[in-house]
């Protein structure tokens, strides 16, 4: 493992919150930690980034997956909830405060500013290049990668005609926590995204030493993504393509050596073949986790009796089918980062909609025969058009990427282009439906951040 731990990460927390107060007399007055470490050297600050319990686990937002439509409780799980917890369950606004997915995010983020910061006090050399360089473009991609995460969470699905006036997230580029917070328009942060990837793809080698490293690979399939965000698919063909050239493998189900038994409470192994880099969601408020969620039946129910990802991904308790297709290895962390399966889907995705189907097709009927039981013969999925593509690969990418935390993006990026999209649910016998318009895709600010900062909340 690459977990170098520096002592400086005892404070970050409590910097990060302090980031949103205009004053934080109190807190500098407070006597220096004697035992902090203040990186000075690449090996320090690489350290700093290889502190994974900060920058991979467990840390990417979740509040998205939990307001997504790929699950549901049972009213016996809705009985035992708080009431702010149900509220948030049905949509409704509620005043969520430290610590949580928005405050976990900016610890990552302080951590790839203040390396940046660091990183141009150290002149680059012949002999330190590769640590040099490794070391800004992880920055660069860590940040990107929060960045793009957060704004898809927080802020409206990017479009054309709105998103240079429509609330995004707050871009914070140096570790100066006493910088007022200022939220930036969802155009800008998107913009931001991409233009610091580009750069990081420069300085990042091909492969990480280990998964929980950022690589070039990795740079690609997340500029993939935030090709798909931003509806861009010219730019997510492009580095979803680039992406596959640098790291093409599939698992086989069909007892692939990175797979347990696909019964098993636990079927795939951690740091598996597909895993470009690795991520696990925060816990938050919980409510997707497989202890209290029941995937949505229809969607169960899709799955081919042949595709052996209905028993890798599912078992059922009391009749109802539970989540345990992981790529964490554990029952009840879920694996939030990139994969090469999800790259196959981007191009896919982004094949359809620019009008190559047969291409569209080949890509998810190559995944597919990773998936399909060998003992019996694989039809091949086909389609007529491009919106029969779309409408296939979509569905597939939504059973692939299951409770990997981009269900929510996917959901809104989607009704920008009349998907149509509403999730539903039953809370004391009554419907409750998320309509396409409403402004709730767009999730509620933690409160405190609200008041102590004075930006504007979500509507």
């Amino acid at each position: 493992m690459i977990m170098k731990n520096i002592r400086i990460l005892r404070i970050l927390g409590l910097l990060i919150f302090c980031s949103s107060l205009m004053n934080c007399k109190k807190f500098l007055e407070e006597k220096s930690d004697s035992r902090l470490v203040v990186p000075q050297t690449l090996a320090d600050i690489q350290g700093l980034l290889d502190d994974a319990g900060v920058m991979n686990y467990p840390v990417t937002p979740s509040y998205g997956e939990t307001c997504s439509d790929d699950y549901f409780l049972l009213p016996a799980t809705l009985n035992k909830l708080p009431a702010i917890t149900l509220e948030f369950y049905s949509w409704k606004p509620v005043n969520l405060n430290f610590s949580n997915d928005w405050s976990k995010s900016y610890l990552p983020i302080y951590n790839s500013n203040l390396s940046i910061e660091l990183i141009k006090k150290i002149p680059r050399t012949t002999g330190n290049a590769l640590e040099w360089d490794n070391v800004k473009g992880s920055a660069l991609f860590f940040r990107s990668f929060y960045y793009l995460a957060l704004t898809a969470q927080y802020g409206l699905a990017y479009d054309e005609q709105t998103s240079d006036k429509d609330l995004g997230i707050v871009i914070r580029e140096t570790s100066n926590f006493n910088d007022l917070s200022v939220r930036s328009t969802v155009k800008t942060c998107y913009e931001l995204v991409i233009h610091d990837l580009q750069e990081a793809i420069q300085l990042l080698p091909n492969y990480p030493k280990h998964p929980l490293r950022p690589s070039k690979a990795a740079a690609y399939a997340l500029l993939a993504r935030a090709g798909l965000y931003v509806r861009d698919y010219n730019l997510g063909l492009k580095y979803s393509e680039l992406a596959i050239k640098l790291k093409p493998e599939l698992m086989d189900y069909n007892g692939d050596t990175d797979l347990n038994a696909l019964t098993a409470n636990v079927p795939v192994k951690k740091f598996n073949r597909e895993t470009i880099f690795y991520t696990e969601m925060l816990g938050g408020l919980n409510l997707h986790a497989p202890v209290y969620a029941t995937i949505d039946t229809n969607l169960y129910a899709s799955y081919n009796i042949n595709d052996l990802r209905k028993t890798a991904f599912f078992r059922l308790v009391a009749g109802y089918p539970v989540y345990k297709g992981s790529y964490s290895s554990n029952a009840s962390t879920l694996f939030s980062g990139l994969t090469t399966s999800e790259q196959y889907l981007t191009r896919a995705e982004c094949k359809a909609f620019l009008g190559d189907v047969s291409g569209a097709m080949n890509d998810v009927n190559f995944l597919l025969t990773k998936r399909w039981r060998k003992t019996v013969p694989f039809t091949p999925l086909s389609a007529s058009d491009k919106s029969s593509a779309l409408s296939i690969v979509r569905f597939e990418r939504r059973k692939e990427m299951l409770m990997r935390g981009t269900r929510w993006a996917d959901i809104k990026r989607q009704n920008k282009e009349g998907a149509n999209i509403t999730p539903t649910r039953i809370v004391n016998g009554k419907l409750i439906q998320l309509v396409p318009s409403s402004r709730f895709y767009a999730l509620p600010l933690p409160a405190d951040i609200i008041d102590l900062t004075g930006m504007p909340q979500n509507n």
